[in-house]
């Protein structure tokens, strides 16, 4: 695949969380800090130093370039472990536990990436919350393989076409910090739209409360 199809893994957990924040964001190289980004560099500092420890027999190397030609795919790890044999990759994201399947896409992304590279298996890996302090296991089902490999696609498609998605009013856009770009609420009230009216709920469990770069 030719080098300026690729795309970058973090490119996957933007698009769940919001296809219209990934067009702003590696379309129109549009990005603007908020609380929550900042947050996410900051806690990120350490992890993007490219260090290489051991802790308990469990090699850590840090900010690891991936790609993958047959998937498009390109960009860095957090953390890559190699534990009795086993390689799998470790992200960190600022928030809390939970089934955020943005997350889980860029995750396995990266688990595909280092198959291809490696030539082994890599069956699960790993998501550390920093809110919560603790790592969530996710194994790479063949549902969640099929459902990023079908992200990529759309992803692709919509960089290739150049269209800007809608921008539809939903609890996802108080955490995002393209809203004062985006103006989904201002738009949704010219449309007469009820929602609207009314505040930002908690956002849904399918996907990472609060987008970030990473």
């Amino acid at each position: 695949m030719d080098s300026g199809d690729f795309i970058f893994l973090s490119a996957l957990n933007q698009y769940d969380y919001c296809p219209r924040r990934c067009y702003y964001i590696f379309v129109e190289n549009v990005f603007a800090e908020n609380e929550h980004t900042i947050e996410g560099s900051l806690k990120h500092q350490r992890i993007t130093s490219g260090e290489t420890s051991t802790l308990d027999g469990v090699l850590q190397l840090r900010s690891i370039y991936l790609y993958s030609r047959q998937l498009g795919l390109c960009g860095q790890a957090d953390v890559i472990e190699e534990r009795a044999g086993e390689i799998y990759p470790v992200e960190h994201k600022k928030g809390r536990r939970g089934e955020w399947r943005n997350d889980a896409l860029q995750l396995c992304a990266q688990a595909l990436c280092l198959e291809e590279m490696n030539g082994k298996t890599v069956p699960r890996g790993y998501i550390y919350y920093a809110t919560t302090g603790r790592r969530q296991e996710v194994e790479f089902s063949p549902e969640l393989r099929q459902q990023t490999v079908a992200t990529i696609a759309a992803v692709r498609q919509l960089i290739q076409s150049g269209i800007r998605p809608p921008n539809p009013y939903t609890p996802r856009c108080k955490g995002c910090s393209l809203s004062d770009i985006c103006l989904p609420r201002e738009t949704a009230r010219l449309r007469g739209d009820p929602s609207s009216m009314k505040k930002a709920r908690t956002p849904s469990s399918r996907s990472s409360p609060f987008a970030s770069e990473d």
